[in-house]
């Protein structure tokens, strides 16, 4: 089976890299994906049942998910999902395999800033002259409310009573 998933869970080992004998790079980790539902007798959220994969990235991924990730993230991810059976003598079970091809930082529980990789970075040639208009100085430069960057805080701005309507309840899990 090879199918296409997404899930968000919460990295449950630490990322281990190796390398393969030719080279190529593979992260391993594992997810715990747990679904929470609403109580109505302890009008609650409650944990319900957990899924738990083993997650492989490679090459460029693995690289970049080892230096960013680490036991304990909220992450979402998307990639090809492997049931493999397996057999102990004693015991026989599933387990579930995802290789990865898109990860990042579930931005719901928290923050996260992207650098990109310098070999990735976009190569810029020069402009040749008259392609682009002079930019203006820093004090032309607006920010939303009309004030200049320079009049500009890094402090968050209160939502208005429209904007806060909008978030009613958007503390709760789901």
């Amino acid at each position: 089976m090879s199918d296409t998933i997404t899930i968000t869970g919460n990295i449950a080992t630490e990322p281990e890299h190796k390398r393969t004998p030719a080279g190529v790079a593979i992260t391993t980790f594992r997810v715990a994906s747990g679904q929470r539902r609403y109580d109505r007798n302890s009008a609650s959220w409650v944990d319900a049942h957990t899924n738990w994969y083993t997650v492989s990235a490679f090459r460029g991924l693995a690289e970049h998910a080892f230096h960013s990730l680490k036991k304990g993230d909220r992450v979402i991810l998307t990639g090809r999902l492997r049931l493999r059976e397996w057999d102990t003598g004693a015991k026989k079970g599933i387990s579930a395999e995802i290789d990865v091809e898109a990860i990042g930082h579930d931005l719901l529980f928290g923050t996260s800033r992207f650098e990109r990789d310098a070999s990735s970075a976009p190569q810029s040639a020069p402009a040749a002259e008259g392609d682009w208009a002079p930019a203006p100085a820093a004090a032309e430069w607006a920010v939303p409310g009309g004030a200049t960057a320079s009049e500009s805080t890094s402090q968050v701005a209160e939502a208005s009573p429209d904007e806060a309507s909008l978030l009613v309840g958007a503390d709760t899990p789901f």
